[in-house]
């Protein structure tokens, strides 16, 4: 029998590929494969329950037991969307690390939740996760998109992650992806500054550690790019928070976790 697992995140198109694996093929020998950054919106582990529930598969969790603040100090290196030490070290590790213990290639499918509006990605993917076979169900017909995935879940009496209520387009780290862009930033500043300020701080603790400026964000404006660190990019939101120049407002970036391997891989 063919194992299948579905690399499970608290995206609802986690949800939707769990869904349509349990539909098409049954749950007998399906996973719902979730790695804990322990950085996680409290919300997102409801979601996560009501999403396996649904399903009808619980969550296998695997956790590396450092947070992201714990594994850039390890690295010696400020995590950013560039290179993500901490995807590499929480996320495919120990992923791959279970599969390696409890799949063998060649008799296991891995399911990636991204859709239709991302298939340039799904080369780098396939590479990344070699030598397990991996499909992308979102990127084949019936193709359907967030909306149709938020109304699907409602009909099922599944509540969307807080942090997608709140605005953000991605329920990873607390809102503190480090891959996502200054918008995300500034909606972290507006709704979690605790969070923020959090992030901040251990930001500066690297700069400090490491003597050299360093950044999370970048600062692209003036056809030139240099760093942005969280302590600016708050300090303008500050003095003047209605001004959207002072900040790319459409500079969302992207969740890469388990899908992008890059130069940390």
């Amino acid at each position: 029998m063919t194992r299948r697992v579905v690399q499970t995140s608290g995206g609802t198109g986690s949800w939707a590929t769990g869904r349509w694996v349990a539909d098409t093929y049954g749950t007998d020998d399906l996973v719902l494969l979730f790695a804990d950054t322990l950085a996680e919106d409290p919300d997102l582990y409801r979601f996560l329950d009501e999403a396996a529930a649904d399903i009808g598969v619980p969550v296998t969790r695997v956790c590396d037991g450092r947070t992201p603040e714990q594994v850039d100090v390890d690295r010696r290196w400020l995590s950013n969307s560039r290179v993500a030490q901490c995807s590499l070290e929480l996320k495919v590790k120990p992923c791959r690390q279970w599969l390696e213990a409890n799949c063998d290639p060649a008799d296991t499918v891995l399911y990636v939740g991204i859709d239709w509006t991302e298939q340039h990605r799904t080369a780098g993917i396939v590479k990344g996760w070699a030598p397990w076979q991996v499909e992308f169900p979102l990127t084949e017909p019936p193709w359907i998109d967030k909306r149709q995935i938020e109304e699907d879940l409602r009909s099922r009496g599944i509540e969307m992650p807080r942090l997608n209520r709140l605005g953000f387009p991605h329920n990873n780290c607390g809102g503190a992806c480090i891959r996502g862009g200054q918008a995300q930033w500034v909606q972290l500043l507006r709704t979690f500054p605790e969070r923020y300020a959090a992030k901040e701080a251990h930001e500066q603790r690297m700069r400090d550690l490491l003597g050299a400026d360093v950044s999370i964000l970048k600062d692209r404006t003036g056809g030139q790019t240099k760093t942005l660190p969280l302590t600016v990019l708050r300090r303008r939101v500050e003095s003047q928070p209605t001004q959207g120049d002072l900040f790319d407002e459409f500079d969302w970036g992207g969740c890469g976790c388990l899908t992008d391997f890059g130069q940390a891989a």
